[in-house]
Formats: C-alpha cells, sequence, structure tokens
C-alpha cells in the first residue's frame, strides 16, 4: 500500500496540470461562444476538454487507496476538532475517487450499461462534503490563530477597542461594536497575511466549492465561471507542489 501511494503521488502534478488545461478549455469556449465563435472550433474545445476529462478520471485510479492512508493518518491527529474534519475530508475523497473510478469504466466501454448521470451526481456530492468539511477546517485553523494572535496583542487590541469610546460618547454601543469589528478584520488580515498555506487553501477549496454546487444544480453559475474556478484552483494546487512549504499540514 505505501508503495502504491509514493507511486500515485508522483503523477498528481500531471493531474494537476491536465485539470487546468480541463478548465481552461471549460473557460474558453465559454468565452468563444460569447463572441460567436464558429461551432467547428467550438466543437474542438469541448472535444478537448472531454478527452483531458477521461485522461485525468484515468489518473486518478487508486486515488481511493490514497485517500484512506490519509484518513488513517488523521485519525491519530490529538485536536478532535481537526481530527473529524480531516478523517471525514479524506473519506468523503475516497468514495468521490471510487466514483469517479466507476464513470472512467462506463465512459470507456468496460460498463456500457452504467447511468452515468447517476453516477456523476453522486461522486460531486461526495466532492461537495469534502469540499464543506475542508472549510470547516480552515475557519477553525483561522479561529484558532486569530485567538492566538489576540492573545499575543492584548494591549494594542485593547486600545483598538476603546479608541472609539472619548469619540463617541453618544452611541457607546455602536463605538464599541465598530471597534471590535475593526479589530476582527485586522486580526483576519493579520492571521491570512501571516500564513500563505491557509489562505492558498482557503482560496483554493472555495473556488473548488462552486464547482459541485454548479453540477447537482444548488447554484448554477454557468460554465464561464466554473472554469475560472476550476483554473484558479489548479494552479493554487500545482503551487503547493512546486513548493511545499505552501501546502497546510496536517
Amino acid at each position: 500500500m505505501d508503495s502504491w501511494v509514493r507511486f500515485n503521488a508522483q503523477s498528481q502534478a500531471k493531474e494537476r496540470l491536465f485539470r487546468s488545461v480541463q478548465y481552461a478549455c471549460t473557460l474558453l469556449g465559454h468565452m468563444l461562444q460569447k463572441g460567436g465563435a464558429n461551432s467547428d472550433l467550438l466543437t474542438k474545445i469541448k472535444q478537448l476538454e472531454g478527452h483531458v476529462s477521461l485522461v485525468r478520471k484515468l489518473m486518478r485510479l487508486g486515488n481511493s487507496a490514497e485517500a484512506l492512508e490519509a484518513a488513517k493518518r488523521a485519525i491519530h491527529l490529538s485536536d478532535c476538532v481537526l481530527r473529524l474534519c480531516i478523517t471525514v475530508a479524506h473519506l468523503n475523497r475516497a468514495m468521490y475517487f471510487a466514483c469517479d473510478n466507476v464513470l472512467w469504466a462506463g465512459k470507456t466501454g468496460l460498463l456500457p450499461k452504467l447511468d452515468q448521470t447517476k453516477w456523476s451526481q453522486r461522486s460531486f456530492r461526495y466532492y461537495l462534503f469534502a469540499l464543506i468539511l475542508n472549510l470547516t477546517r480552515d475557519a477553525y485553523e483561522i479561529k484558532l490563530l486569530m485567538e492566538r494572535e489576540s492573545r499575543s496583542g492584548g494591549r494594542d487590541n485593547s486600545e483598538l477597542l476603546h479608541s472609539a469610546g472619548p469619540q463617541s460618547p453618544v452611541l457607546p454601543s455602536q463605538g464599541a461594536l465598530s471597534a471590535r469589528l475593526q479589530r476582527e478584520l485586522h486580526l483576519l488580515v493579520a492571521v491570512l497575511r501571516y500564513n500563505p498555506p491557509l489562505l492558498l487553501d482557503l482560496v483554493k477549496n472555495l473556488c473548488d466549492l462552486f464547482i459541485p454546487l454548479d453540477r447537482l444544480g444548488l447554484y448554477q453559475t454557468g460554465p464561464g465561471f466554473v472554469g475560472a474556478c476550476g483554473l484558479t484552483s489548479s494552479v493554487l494546487s500545482l503551487l503547493t507542489i512546486l513548493y511545499p512549504w505552501l501546502k497546510l499540514k496536517p
């Protein structure tokens, strides 16, 4: 199992590169269609997008094993919230990859009677659950870091909280609320500014979130927006592979 996980990890950069090409085709096709491009060009771009998607599905064969191994490692985390979010997210990813493998078999003709629409919807549901858990984990990490930053800079935060007091004696509650919101915003900016891995993971998950929402019909944004979000998240994923220190741990 370990040897397969190591072998599979070597293909992640290629899969992310193909993902970038796929969503670039989605975005380009939408832009050309709005620009009135001829149907032959649009058909070729659509075919290229479909071929790249099929290649990606082939490259993801066996990714369920990697996700299960990651879930096994996450079980031993000391923080119960991180343990729950990361473990269940990996389990959902494993189910997503399993459904994706079945879809690949259907598209290649190995399972000619497969209901591809049903399996596609099922895979995107698992993908959506995994992303929601990833975003929950990001929010929890941000909360912990903001509390730590608040404790370390208690004197400055106290000054910021009461700075509006003498200037607005008529509406002290509104002044205090405004000062508190300003303090929280400053803390959030500071946390994300000095934690690039957390910022990249948050942006990547937010971009990815719109893909299953659109595919499941829960929040339809159109192929142009989906293509832009997919391309952005793919580029960010490539950055975490090229520069491992940008990957959020654990």
